[in-house]
This record gives structure tokens, sequence and C-alpha cells, in this order.
């Protein structure tokens, strides 16, 4: 063998130590950065591919020579391979670098697509996730940021009517999506309902047991055996809870349309369940004056609280840890810490000689002049005042329903008719409203003409918004604006709810919702672009009130039904020619 033979192989070894280990050393600094994961692998094992595979290429290429004949030296044992074309190919390209050019061409590409009219739905997901996180974020600090009351027009228009049950619709809710509708009766029945199509599509019906053993009711029934008295969705939209007579509280999985679990642990009816905004925490009020926290993302039970003196009519929660409940006779408003597991105590109704006395205060037996039995009298201290005080004076025996607004804010309605408003840094009323609903009269053969408030029966607020809506049984559901720094509220418009109003839900439509929906083809049409988006009211109708037989409305339009209402902005609602 010629020496040149055996330098020319001393040089090839050398050059592939060399680029092998270069390959090698890219591996190591790829794998340096810290990152473990299998793509950062695969790029280790690629770039020390590259290296042999360099090192294979100098190689050959250095056994070539410039000699006329040529011979095995001259000929080129590589695959005849075409490199790929993306772009301007660089051979000190890094992968990471490649990536970035690759997706700086992608998005080339789909901005020229743009330019020729063509749809980008990912810009359009971008734009909704972005106006979803503002939204969240605003939510999450926990003050009311939407002053909207002024821009919806309340004018009535042609609502869904959902008739399904036998006795009273005792709650109604709709999804956050606004995609199905839940309805409770008396009779024990939950219905499903499509708000595109209006119609329902499932029925969870009360279940049958033998008399005598409802107090100990079988773990496996699949259902509720009593009354349905409230109703509760998750964020989500994934579980539906129920809490009834029974005295159980019942977990639903409504994509499947099945019963879930059912909680014990109340000993009595089952008035009001709520959800945790945003989360699958849910708190259950009850007759035996308790609160129960539940954790369905485990099944299971967290804690009890207590405080209430009398029955809980009434619960809500928004997104912090904190609830509100309203304690019927008791007469109290509580504000709970769940975290702290505290609460915080404001006392409605009248003042009291023998709560003055308890609570070591002087009682001169005279009533406050602005204050009489929990309603607020206006106007100056004439013969007039206090005639109107006279007439105005109606002793609050029970606080009925209770919405909060914000994570500090919350209104509440009794039996006086009055609404009242509270924040959680003062213990009376911010301020309070009488004669929401006006009187209820009876004629007498030997009183007369008598003449009582209406109480209010039911409160909802479009949260963290500065638009809450009362009912009662005056054939109205009523909209309130407060104001901008929240120590007042004013009538804004109402719509027709004939019947008692047992059940009363305000949220916003979400952008694109119930667009296609059958029922909304004679509705007002989108014609101009408005800040809002439209309001979605769901108001559960009865003859009786959900909770006894005590109060009875009969007359023509009354029904057992539930009502979809969408409220129009202003700017956006024009009658379809």
């Amino acid at each position: 063998m010629p020496d040149s033979f055996f330098a020319s192989t001393k040089n090839r070894k050398r050059k592939r130590s060399v680029s092998t280990t270069e390959g090698a050393r890219g591996a190591k600094k790829i794998l340096r950065k810290g990152k473990s994961s299998s793509q950062d692998t695969k790029l280790a094992n690629a770039s020390t591919r590259r290296g042999v595979r360099k090192a294979t290429d100098e190689e050959l290429n250095s056994d070539r020579t410039d000699s006329e004949g040529g011979g095995i030296d001259d000929i080129d044992l590589r695959a005849d391979v075409q490199p790929e074309t993306s772009g301007d190919e660089d051979e000190q390209e890094t992968p990471a670098e490649k990536r970035l050019r690759l997706a700086k061409l992608y998005l080339d590409s789909v901005k020229d697509g743009l330019a020729e009219g063509e749809f980008d739905a990912a810009e359009i997901d971008r734009e909704l996730i972005s106006e979803r996180l503002r939204q969240d974020v605003l939510e999450h600090s926990g003050k009311v940021h939407l002053f909207v009351a002024d821009l919806y027009d309340f004018t009535s228009t042609s609502p869904l009517r959902c008739r399904g049950h036998r006795f009273s619709v005792t709650s109604a809710v709709a999804s956050d999506d606004a995609q199905f509708l839940y309805t409770s009766g008396k009779e024990g029945t939950i219905n499903k309902w499509s708000l595109q199509s209006g119609r329902k599509i499932a029925a969870f019906y009360k279940q049958r047991v033998s008399k005598g053993k409802e107090k100990a009711l079988p773990q496996n029934i699949q259902g509720h055996t009593d009354e349905i008295l409230a109703l509760a969705v998750s964020s989500d939209g994934r579980y539906l809870a129920s809490g009834s007579k029974d005295r159980r509280v019942g977990v639903w999985d409504v994509e499947k349309d099945e019963w879930v679990k059912g909680f014990g642990g109340h000993k009595d009816s089952v008035s009001s369940v709520a959800f945790r905004k945003g989360t699958q925490q849910l708190y259950t009020g009850s007759f035996d004056r308790t609160i129960k926290l539940f954790d369905l993302s485990a099944m299971g039970y967290v804690e009890t609280l207590f405080g209430h003196q009398d029955t809980i009519l009434c619960l809500d929660a928004l997104r912090g840890e904190t609830a509100v409940t309203a304690g019927a006779r008791d007469r109290t408003i509580r504000f709970w810490k769940i975290a702290d597991e505290s609460q915080l105590v404001f006392r409605g109704g009248g003042r009291s000689a023998i709560r003055e006395l308890l609570e070591g205060g002087a009682f001169d037996g005279h009533e406050d002049e602005e204050h009489v039995n929990g309603v607020e009298v206006d106007g100056p201290k004439s013969s007039k005042g206090k005639e109107k005080m006279k007439e105005s004076k109606y002793a609050e025996g029970s606080i009925e329903c209770v919405a909060m607004i914000d994570e500090t804010t919350f209104v509440s309605g009794g039996d006086t008719g009055s609404i009242c408003l509270w924040n959680t840094q003062k213990k009376k009323p911010v301020y309070t409203q009488t004669l929401c609903h006006g009187f209820h009269e009876v004629q007498s053969s030997t009183e007369g003409l008598v003449r009582t408030p209406r109480w209010i029966t039911a409160v909802a607020s479009l949260h963290y918004s500065d638009m809450f809506v009362s009912g009662s049984w005056d054939g109205n559901v009523r909209f309130w604006k407060l104001d901008q720094k929240l120590r007042s509220f004013s009538l804004v418009g109402s719509i027709p709810a004939p019947g008692v109003v047992n059940s009363l839900q305000l949220l916003v439509l979400p952008k694109g919702a119930l667009d296609g929906a059958s029922w909304r083809e004679r509705e007002h049409q989108p014609t101009t672009k408005s800040p809002v988006q439209p309001a979605l009211l769901v108001v559960g109708l009865g003859q009786e009130h959900r909770l006894g037989r005590w109060l009875s409305v009969k007359g023509e339009g009354v029904m057992n039904a539930t009502t979809v209402h969408i409220i129009y902005p202003r700017t956006q609602t024009t009658p379809k020619p």
C-alpha cells in the first residue's frame, strides 16, 4: 500500500473523531439546558446522528481525487436525497431556530390567506379566550365592574314558555352557556329543556317508596322521594344539584342524564343549594338551620356551619369562599367566611325593647323616626310625614330571599315588601326601598278593605353589575338599578310574570348563544354593534308559593310554568319588518 493511502486513512479517522465529538457536544449542550422531556432527548439523538453523518460525508469527500480514470474513491456512495425546501436552509441552523422559522412561514401564509378573504377560526378563538380571561380577572377582583342597567331595553318581548309540571314550579336555572334549562316542580319532577329548540329533552321523576319508610331511605334509591325545592348548575355545566323535602341533596350528571349520588346529613328539608362560581364546591341550606359544604370533585362531605336560629330559606354564593343566607323569622342575614368558619350577622326588622336590653343598650320606647320596623320613611318630619310613618308601619316578620351582587354587596327581600341593600362594612342596611311590589288588598266583612304589602318572594342579580331583579305575585318582575357608589337603587323597568314568582335567574347571554333558536324567530334582530351582550332572565312561576299553600293566585294567564326572556341592549334592537 502507498504511504498516501495510510495518510488518507489517518486523516479520515481524525476528522471522524472531531466531527463525532462536535455532534456529542451539541447533544450535551441541548441536554444541559435543564429540560428532561422526550422532545429534548430526540433533539439530542438527532444532533448525535448529525455529527456521525457529517463525519461520514467528510470521509467520503476526502477519498475523492482529481486523477483521470478515477477509482473506487471517485464513487459517490451517498443516496440521492432531495433536501427539504422550507425557506432558506442554513447548515448551522439549530432545531429551535428551524421551528421558529417554520412558524413564521406559517403565520405569513395565514396572513396571505386572510388577505384573500379566508376565515380564520383560530383568530376568533383567540379573541374569545382573551375576552373570557379579561372577564375572569374582573370577577376575581370581587367588585361591581359592569354598569349596564342603562343600556338595556326592558320592554316586553315574546318569551319562551316551558310548561311541563302539574304543580307550581319551585326552581328554574339555566346553564352558564345558555344551552340547557332545568326546572323542578312540587310534584317532585325535574325537567331538562333545550334552549335552542324550547323542547323538553329529559326528565327525572320522583321515586316511590313504601309509606312509613321515608325516614330511613335506602342508599340505592336513584332520585328524590318528595318535593324538590331548589336547583343549581355547576359553572362547567356538568353537575346539577337539587334540594328536596326528603332531606337529601341530589347530584345529577346532566351530560349522561343520570343520578350520581345523594348526600344525607340534613335533618329537615333542603330549601336552597348554590355552587361556588368556577368550582365544584356546593353549599346547601336547610330548615334544620345549618349550612353544609360538599366537594363534588371528590363526591364527599366537607363541613357543617351553624348559626341561624330559624329555617334557612335562601342561599347565594359567588367566586370567593363566602356565602350569604336568609334566616326567615330570626330576621337575620348571615355572611359566611367559609375558610375561617366565621360569620357576620346583619339584622333586619325594627328595634326591639328586648333586643336593646340584651345587647346592653338603652331603650326609650320610641321608634326611630327614619326607620319604622325596618321600613325606611322618606320625607320631612312634618304631620304628613308622621301620617306616612303610620301608614307604612309594617312589622317585618321574615326575611325571605337574598342575592349577592359582588363579594361584599348583597340585597334581601322580606314580608314587608321592602328590598334592602347591604354592605359587609355596615351592620344596618345601606338603603331600603319600601313597598316594591305594592299592596295586596282583601275585602273583609268586619274590617273593610285590608291592605298588606306583597312580600318579596325572589331576588336575583346580574353578578358583578349594577342590575338586579325582584319578584312577588303582583304580575310583574321588576328591574332595579344601583347607583355608581352602590349607596341606593331605583326602578328602571318591568316585564309581565303572571303568578307567584318562586325563582329568578339573571345572566349575560354568551356571544352567539341562541342565535339559531327557533323561538327567537319573531324576536328583535340585532342591527348594530352594542357594548354589552343581551341578558337572559329565567322566571319560575306557579299558582302557589314554593314552600306552602298559604298563598294561592288564580286568574287569567296564571300558570305553572317557566318563562325565559331575552333582554336586549337598547342600541341593538329594532323591530323585525
